[in-house]
């Protein structure tokens, strides 16, 4: 019962929440990242309307929707990504995205570094 609690909370099922939960500055956006000796994968939920402001990073970004649907901007380029859609964030690009409804997607980071996982409290 928990497995199904879990997935219906988050989004994503078990098998992804139980990565380690990555750090994020952005309130309203939760992430899980698989980890790799050159790369990150990350699994990431936003909530609607969430904006995350413009910004760049010196490694490239690929990533594709799995639900939902969202504003990118890429230099001057706007464009409007949904479901299935793919993206790719060139390096130092400088990039926006506005999450217009609750949205999923999964990202690759040309970085092992991207995200840190949170702290685990010691009791």
């Amino acid at each position: 019962m928990d497995n199904i609690k879990n997935q219906k909370d988050s989004g994503y099922p078990e098998v992804i929440t139980g990565l380690p939960e990555a750090e994020t500055e952005i309130e309203g956006s939760r992430a899980w990242i698989l980890q790799s000796d050159l790369k990150q994968m990350v699994f990431c939920e936003f909530e609607a309307n969430l904006k995350v402001p413009k910004h760049s990073h010196s490694y490239s970004q690929w990533g594709v929707v799995i639900e939902g649907s969202l504003e990118l901007q890429i230099g001057d380029k706007l464009r409007l990504c949904g479901k299935g859609d793919e993206y790719l964030i060139p390096s130092d690009a400088t990039h926006s995205v506005t999450f217009l409804s609750k949205t999923r997607v999964l990202d690759l980071f040309l970085e092992k570094n991207r995200f840190n996982p949170k702290s685990i409290k010691q009791i």
